[in-house]
């Protein structure tokens, strides 16, 4: 677009002084229109006389013959504003200004204010505060017979009478079960923010008494998970430091894509993961090859054929751990070498695959796994001409023996679009417990070890829905309060985007 700077026609300069006040202030909007539009034009002129071209041709201009080359990574959008970045932060207008009004460059004479502002914008942070709350409770009393006096009363609070508000609680609670810091060093950064003494120890007992008070919604999410058809398992070691005979204790997770919960036991038995199924709906159970998980499907399935008459539950194991045995092989041995390669470059197409399902329907899905049942045929038949050639006590004999053994688990999933192709996910939800242990070594009692099997399953399945642990701690307290409906984090996601859509 070219511009016609020859055409702007500049009007002629009014006799100000002779302008009743009403014309004034009309001149001065006036200008103030143009000046803005000047400002634009002048804009454009110099993006047009000095901005950037690119030199590189059109596509159809370009050589057939060179290879196809991927298209360039987006960059990353840069030129935001904080208020553009971050629409949710509240906006603070700070106006600036000259101490006395300066002298013009020019001429030296006293300037007056135009109007206009230059803006910019910057992220900036309070620290927190902390503030003690005076609860004042008016006393009414009988001016006719000064017989009684009524109090108005009091709030209610997670622990009544206590030293701490339900945000504090919240607050100190989700700083140790979500972001990891023990009680201890939350102290030591509420002494930097001013409140120095601040007892880990009391905090500690107010996370106890507030697991206490939302364990009726730890029991709503193990519901929710308990109804799907597709459960996942896994568990890892929690240790106990104090309070029980036993040292080695197991925190158990189960989950599902929109929930997931947990269970701290003495035990890897069995047995914790049948009195789990016994109460599940579930027809597929997503774990790695452990016997313990073998032993329950084996019990439960018996229960619901001659009592129950319910449908048996299926194994279906993780392909990544499969997967990961041919990671190991001996690398001076190219024979091997070539044998782990080809089972791990089938497994990288499968997932591939798998990754280009994800996000679309069920038949989408099933389509892409239709498509990955010729490379686990194909790494079937590897696995049975190869396996003799190994001893069953190498790496490559083992993880071969192990795919064989396992096969039809790991295939179930190609059949049935709601089970996962591993159980990463599962996994995943038992990092912030195992980063956790390492942060705080353990728990001192069975109490401590319950308190954090219901604050993790509550955070977790926050973060399974993309919710904010905070706003749904802090909503649930108000729910309980209020002797409200609870709500899942999954229900709680789908009120909120319902609110949104009734609002919008």
């Amino acid at each position: 677009m070219r511009l016609k700077l020859e055409k702007l026609q500049i009007p002629s300069e009014p006799d100000i002084e002779a302008l009743p006040q009403d014309q004034l202030i009309a001149l001065i909007k006036n200008w103030r229109q143009r000046l803005e539009i000047y400002q634009g034009i002048i804009f454009k002129a110099r993006r047009q006389l000095y901005g950037s071209r690119s030199e590189r041709s059109g596509s159809s201009t370009a050589d057939a013959s060179a290879p196809a080359q991927d298209p360039p990574a987006k960059r990353a959008e840069t030129t935001k504003l904080p208020s553009e970045r971050y629409p949710d932060a509240e906006i603070q207008v700070e106006e600036i200004d000259f101490a006395a009004p300066p002298p013009c460059p020019s001429c030296q004479a006293c300037m007056e204010d135009s109007g206009m502002t230059e803006t910019s914008e910057y992220l900036d942070v309070k620290p927190k505060e902390y503030i003690v709350v005076e609860q004042r409770r008016h006393k009414y009393r009988c001016k006719k017979c000064h017989g009684a006096i009524v109090t108005a009363p009091a709030p209610a609070r997670v622990v009544p009478g206590g030293s701490y508000s339900d945000e504090i609680i919240v607050d100190s609670t989700l700083s140790k079960f979500c972001d990891l810091t023990p009680m201890g060093r939350y102290s030591q950064i509420a002494a930097r923010g001013g409140l120095p003494g601040l007892p880990p120890q009391s905090l500690i007992q107010s996370s106890f008494r507030l697991a206490d008070f939302v364990e009726p919604i730890s029991q709503l999410i193990k519901n929710e998970t308990l109804a799907a058809e597709v459960l996942s398992a896994d568990e890892t070691t929690h240790r106990m430091l104090e309070g029980d005979a036993k040292k080695g204790w197991y925190l158990w997770g189960f989950s599902t894509p929109q929930s997931c919960f947990f269970e701290c036991h003495d035990t890897r038995s069995g047995d914790v993961s049948t009195e789990v199924l016994r109460k599940s709906n579930c027809l597929v159970l997503v774990s790695d090859v452990y016997s313990g998980y073998g032993k329950s499907l084996k019990t439960i399935n018996k229960i619901r054929k001659e009592e129950e008459g319910r449908p048996p539950i299926k194994a279906a194991y993780c392909n990544a751990h499969a997967r990961r045995g041919f990671f190991s092989g001996d690398a001076d041995s190219p024979e091997i070498s070539d044998d782990a390669k080809f089972m791990i470059d089938r497994y990288k197409k499968i997932y591939k695959l798998e990754a280009e399902s994800k996000g679309f329907s069920p038949d989408v899905i099933l389509q892409k796994r239709g498509e990955m049942q010729s490379h686990f045929a194909a790494m079937k038949d590897e696995a049975l001409k190869k396996i003799p050639a190994h001893s069953n006590k190498s790496q490559l004999g083992v993880a071969y023996s192990y795919f064989l053994k396992n096969y039809d688990g790991f295939t179930l999933f190609l059949s049935n679009p709601n089970v996962p192709i591993d159980n990463n996910g599962s996994e995943r939800l038992l990092r912030s417990p195992v980063v956790g242990r390492k942060t705080w070594y353990g728990t001192h009692s069975p109490r401590g070890a319950k308190v954090a099997a219901v604050h993790f399953s509550i955070v977790e399945s926050c973060k399974l829905n993309q919710v904010n642990p905070r706003e749904y701690y802090l909503d649930s307290i108000d729910r309980i309060h209020s002797k409200k409906e609870l709500l899942t984090p999954w229900q709680y996601k789908e009120q909120q985007q319902k609110d949104k859509n009734d609002t919008c």
